[in-house]
C-alpha cells in the first residue's frame, strides 16, 4: 500500500512524474523521484513527531488509526511518514545522542 500510495502522489495527486513507468525491479532499487521517510526509521528514529501527525491530521477520527503509549500503529498495517518529492531529495541518518 505504500509503494501505491507514493506512486499515485508521483502520478496524480501532485503530478510531478506523470508519464512514469516503474517495473517492481524499479521500485525496489528506488528509481523513483523522491522519498518517504517515516518516524522510527533512521532517518527520524524517533516515534514522537507522530503526536504531531496525529494532532494535525485527526487520525484516530478520519482512518480510525490509533497510537499505543509507545506510539506503535494499531492497526499494525497501518503506516506513517512525510513524501518529499525533490528531484535531489535522498535518504539521510540521524543519530540519536
Amino acid at each position: 500500500f505504500a509503494e501505491r500510495m507514493h506512486e499515485r502522489v508521483r502520478t496524480d495527486f501532485w503530478g510531478y512524474a506523470v508519464n512514469e513507468t516503474m517495473k517492481k525491479q524499479d521500485l525496489i532499487q528506488e528509481k523513483f523521484q523522491g522519498i518517504r521517510p517515516a518516524p522510527g526509521y533512521p532517518s527520524c528514529p524517533s516515534h514522537i513527531e507522530k503526536d504531531a501527525i496525529w494532532e494535525i491530521l485527526k487520525v484516530e477520527d478520519n482512518a480510525g488509526i490509533m497510537l499505543t503509549e509507545t506510539r506503535a500503529m494499531y492497526p499494525a498495517a497501518s503506516i506513517c511518514g512525510w513524501y518529499f518529492s525533490h528531484p535531489q531529495s535522498q535518504y539521510f541518518f540521524i543519530r540519536e545522542s
